[in-house]
């Protein structure tokens, strides 16, 4: 017996991709290096900056990227920041802060993890507790009164 072909007709001159073969991935924003920004950046994408951004970056749930010809002035919020270029302003990550050797950062840095490799610049204060951090250590605390009350005891 003979199997009959299973003719197909596309409206394209390829057939369609099958599910397996795409790729699901996040999206991504690029700023070019010949692009200056003024005002607020807002959003849920990850962003490399090339070019200059002034103003505000909050982007807390995503990675943000500063690349080595990237030049900010602006207060930057993101899930992971990581500097190559040069910022002026305050950094906050919900997670982590990496500042690369070519990197340099004239503000303040505030997040739970912060690395500053060596030859990196940075000129600033830095806070390394997070809100969850917080939380912890006022669970931790004690009353005064407890503490003079156990010395006592054991006295």
């Amino acid at each position: 017996m003979r199997r009959k072909q299973k003719e197909e007709h596309y409206s394209a001159p390829f057939p369609p991709l099958k599910t397996s073969e795409t790729k699901t991935e996040v999206p991504k924003t690029i700023i070019g290096p010949c692009v200056k920004i003024k005002g607020e950046i807002s959003g849920k994408e990850d962003l490399t900056v090339h070019g200059q951004v002034e103003g505000v970056i909050d982007l807390k749930e995503s990675h943000v990227i500063i690349s080595k010809t990237g030049n900010i002035k602006a207060d930057v919020y993101g899930k992971t920041i990581t500097i190559e270029g040069e910022v002026q302003g305050d950094l906050v990550g919900e997670e982590r802060i990496v500042i690369q050797p070519s990197g340099v950062v004239y503000g303040n840095m505030t997040a739970p993890r912060i690395n500053v490799e060596d030859g990196a610049k940075f000129k600033g204060n830095v806070d390394m507790e997070s809100a969850s951090t917080e939380k912890q250590a006022k669970l931790k605390e004690v009353p005064l009164a407890t503490v003079h009350n156990l010395a006592e005891k054991t006295s």
